[in-house]
């Protein structure tokens, strides 16, 4: 397992055992940004299976980088949503979408 997903994991099971719902909630998001960027689309990954892990795709190991990337774009994607809230005149979805963007910071950086 890759340290920075580890420190995510970490970080989800922190936010769970304070109830804090907003960074559960980024964080988790965030966990599944990074399974879907892993997932690998081989020449039979539209054939059904069945049976034991029929639900599960190949996957490739992402290098560190690569999952800084992909934290940085959930920040932004969060920090352009909060804007466009609070343009449209919405600053408790701006406020949350910030406060998300903030717990997921730390992440992008080395």
């Amino acid at each position: 397992m890759n340290e920075l997903r580890g420190q995510l994991e970490a970080a989800l099971k922190s936010a769970l055992r304070a109830r804090d719902g907003v960074a559960a909630a980024a964080l988790r998001s965030t966990l599944g940004a990074l399974d879907n960027a892993s997932a690998v689309h081989g020449p039979d990954w539209y054939r059904p299976r069945l049976g034991v892990g029929a639900g599960e795709a190949a996957r490739r190991e992402l290098s560190i980088e690569e999952m800084r990337g992909i934290v940085r774009a959930e920040v932004a994607d969060r920090t352009s949503a909060a804007d466009e809230y609070e343009r449209l005149g919405r600053p408790a979805d701006a406020d949350r979408l910030r406060v998300e963007a903030a717990v997921l910071e730390p992440f992008s950086r080395p």
